[in-house]
């Protein structure tokens, strides 16, 4: 077995840094929070996989959960600006925004 010499502690032991600006880095963060649960990426894939935006009386059903359930998720997305919002009288209808059709790409690279 040969020895590894320790790196040179200047080298290695610098200060790190990111280029990321701190409203980009909480823009990040919300985006990522608002599909980080089950139901909201459900919605996610269910708009994904639909042809244009899907009235929100269609998606309870969808994903077995209470009209309430996910009002309060379809809520969550739109806050984290994953989900577009229209309203035509009684009826909201939602879809993907450019954010979250990229972050479902980049999840689904291998698919």
């Amino acid at each position: 077995m040969g020895t590894t010499e320790p790196p040179d502690a200047r080298s290695c032991c610098g200060p790190l840094t990111h280029d990321v600006a701190d409203e980009q880095l909480a823009a990040d963060v919300r985006l990522l929070s608002g599909a980080a649960n089950d139901t909201r990426y459900e919605l996610l894939l269910l708009l994904s996989a639909a042809d244009g935006a899907v009235c929100a009386c269609e998606l309870p059903e969808a994903v077995g959960l209470s009209q309430s359930a996910v009002s309060h998720a379809l809520s969550k997305l739109f806050d984290a600006g994953l989900v577009t919002r229209e309203k035509d009288g009684r009826w909201r209808y939602y879809d993907l925004t450019p954010a979250a059709e990229a972050l479902l790409e980049t999840l689904h690279t291998d698919d």
